[in-house]
């Protein structure tokens, strides 16, 4: 079975890593990810019986202070926990106003250490009682950095060190030097780098949380002529009913009764609203205008769009990338080794020249400065980030790595029919025999073809204004066309080449030419693709070559013709050889084997489930503007993880190499961690509120 469980108080990056690799070495825990952004932990394992006493029997060992709650169980109803609670919303509730206190309590505590500090500089600076100065910076730091010291050595009896420990030692020491406001200082620039990294945080937490509230819980169903409102997961499939203005739409739906005009940008990413009337198809999770719409379920909850939407953003919050991995991975090596370094820099030196307070003082600030949170939680949540701003603009993104692939792409191969043209063919041109009326046999032709549901049928059909002519004897032969009689003459359309041929009494009098609409956004993704730096699209196609070429010569794009679905596999798989990664974009069923032949694979839609299924990425609303979006967004995230990793590497070394020389004290080394921490999660989150 597949869990999900929230780790309430997970509150430091680098402790969820170890949290996530301790979880994971457990023997009967599979697939284990820990998402330290939504401070939610995956897993699979065999049992259901007393799990989150496993989980938090394993945490216990690792982190204190961490409290395992469940959410929903695939294949279990939900069950809260807390005694004080009736369901997960009034827990969540209480959950956040307890850490609103918390904060508050925090806040205040920072104040007075901060007056406490103050008045401790003053008296050190005017050489007033050394005793008062140690006093008032000792009150400052019990105040401000209490919880702070006591996780440090509790970590520290654990053998593990994380930034609580590091600064639990630099306060210490501080001390035993005779530095009594420099330890003030050090756990009061860190508790309020603490809080405002937290609160940055928990802003991100909530933008991304704001997307499941896409889908409403309720629905208001019609039945026996009156409204029930009930719960929309109990909705059956065909129900009736109502949307109300300014309510979203919660369920797959087409409009029965009534017109309005329609948010869609939860679902799309598009701002223009979508005007609509009876026939028009709903997604759940769209916002109704003003006016009250009557509809008839096309789906069910659990299959409806936002739940899938919901679902699939949740499992690629757990998909790591291959840059996360990476750095969990770093920090495991990056923090013995910078120990290591600080330990010589404080007793290898004293040997041969300086003062050994003064070379453990500069040990010292190395040690603080060198904690590896700023990239251990900045790299995650700009992934994090990346996909929920993907999300919002109209594209899933299953996992970071697969962010990092369409990242680097510089191929994009396209299915024709369905993705590149909508899939509904339309008359292009009439072609009259011999000075045949061409209006006349456009009336003929729409005529018999309009009792037939071939997509070409419907496509004459639509193509006629006019009144359909009386025709008697109507047949549809299976592969062949249609035929029926009209004023005593046998009429016939079927196809020929390419081309649907009418017939009168078996003599040929015009034909039509049948063709897909090409997407009306397809030019310009093409054209924004390219400006990207993408250096080949090119389209594959079963479709014969006339229709391929027309396409390809209106897009401006490289065309394969004829190919079956193992021919498209083939040639994404050659394609790949000579790129540093291959995009496909199709719908349909035939299209997934090749969708999964590609480094990165993208459905159109939320239509074919073996298409989606095989996809990494799936464009929501079925067009393909959100491409280039997807593409930008990308890049984005991994260029501010290669700057953050840079810009923390850097910070961190000149402050090293400032101390080695003696011109840097541990106050600097403070905002060299909670400072840079900060920062770089500020960078990351930028990606979340980026237009």
């Amino acid at each position: 079975m597949k869990y999900k469980l929230i780790m309430n108080g997970l509150d430091c990056a680098h402790c969820a890593a170890k949290v996530e690799q301790a979880i994971a070495q457990t023997e009967g825990f599979e697939e284990v990810s820990l998402v330290f952004a939504t401070k939610s932990l995956y897993f699979e394992h065999s049992e259901y019986d007393e799990i989150i006493k496993k989980v938090q029997s394993i945490t216990d060992s690792v982190e204190d202070g961490v409290v395992v709650s469940d959410s929903a169980v695939e294949g279990h109803p939900h069950h809260c926990h807390d005694e004080h609670c009736d369901c997960h919303d009034h827990h969540h509730e209480h959950n956040h106003s307890h850490a609103e206190k918390n904060g508050k309590s925090r806040l205040i505590l920072l104040i007075i250490s901060i007056c406490l500090a103050v008045a401790a500089l003053t008296l050190d600076l005017l050489h007033i009682s050394e005793t008062a100065v140690a006093v008032l910076s000792a009150a400052a730091i019990v105040l401000s950095g209490y919880e702070v010291c006591v996780s440090g050595i509790k970590s520290a009896v654990k053998l593990r060190l994380d930034e609580t420990t590091l600064m639990t030692i630099a306060v210490i020491a501080a001390f035993c030097l005779g530095q009594f406001v420099e330890g003030a200082m050090v756990t009061i620039l860190f508790g309020i780098g603490e809080m405002l990294e937290d609160k940055a945080v928990e802003n991100s937490r909530r933008s991304i949380e704001k997307l499941a509230n896409i889908q409403p819980d309720t629905a208001n169903v019609i039945v026996n002529g009156a409204e029930v409102t009930t719960h929309a997961d109990d909705v059956a499939l065909g129900s009736e009913i109502l949307i109300k203005p300014f309510e979203r739409v919660p369920l797959d739906c087409v409009v029965t009764e009534g017109e309005s005009n329609v948010d869609t940008s939860a679902i799309t990413g598009e701002s223009m609203p979508l005007s609509c009337k009876k026939g028009t198809e709903l997604l759940s999770g769209m916002l109704n205008g003003e006016n009250l719409l009557k509809a008839r379920t096309t789906k069910v909850y659990s299959d409806s769009t936002a739940s899938r939407i919901i679902k699939m953003v949740e499992e690629a919050s757990a998909s790591k990338s291959d840059g996360e991995k990476l750095i969990t991975r770093f920090a495991s090596v990056y923090t013995p080794v910078v120990i290591i370094i600080s330990l010589l820099i404080a007793f290898i030196p004293p040997i041969f020249v300086g003062n050994i307070t003064d070379w453990i003082y500069r040990g010292l600030v190395c040690l603080v400065a060198s904690c590896p949170c700023a990239i251990v939680i900045s790299i995650p949540l700009a992934y994090y980030s990346g996909i929920g701003a993907a999300s919002k603009s109209g594209i899933l993104i299953k996992g970071g790595r697969y962010l990092e692939t369409l990242a680097k792409a510089d191929s994009f191969a396209f299915d024709k029919t369905g993705t590149l043209t909508e899939g509904k063919p339309v008359l292009k041109n009439i072609i009259p025999y011999k000075n045949y009326d061409a209006d006349k046999a456009l009336a003929i032709a729409a005529s018999v073809e309009r009792h037939s549901a071939h997509p070409i049928a419907k496509a004459i059909a639509n193509a006629y204004s006019g009144d359909y002519l009386e025709m008697t004897d109507y047949q549809e032969h299976a592969g062949s066309g249609v035929s029926a009689v009209y004023n005593g003459k046998k009429v016939s359309c079927a196809s020929k080449n390419n081309e649907i041929v009418l017939t009168i009494d078996d003599k040929p009098v015009a034909a039509f030419e049948i063709q897909d609409k090409i997407r009306d956004e397809a030019k310009s993704v093409l054209k924004r693709l390219k400006s990207f730096g993408v250096k080949q699209l090119i389209m594959l196609t079963g479709d014969n070559e006339k229709n391929a070429s027309y396409v390809s010569r209106e897009l401006g794009v490289e065309q394969r013709a004829g190919l079956l679905p193992q021919d498209k596999q083939s040639f994404v798989k050659n394609l790949k050889k000579d790129s540093q990664a291959v995009c496909f974009v199709g719908d349909g069923i035939n299209d997934a084997p090749v969708i999964a032949a590609a480094d990165c694979g993208i459905a159109m839609g939320l239509g074919s489930d073996a298409a989606i299924a095989s996809a990494d990425a799936v464009l929501t609303y079925g067009t393909l503007s959100a491409l280039p979006k997807a593409l930008k967004i990308a890049r984005k995230v991994v260029s501010t993880c290669k700057i953050n990793i840079a810009f923390a590497l850097f910070v961190k070394l000149l402050v090293v190499v400032l101390a080695f020389f003696g011109m840097a004290a541990i106050w600097m080394s403070v905002i060299a961690d909670t400072g840079v921490c900060l920062l770089c999660v500020l960078y990351a989150i930028r990606i979340l509120k980026a237009k």
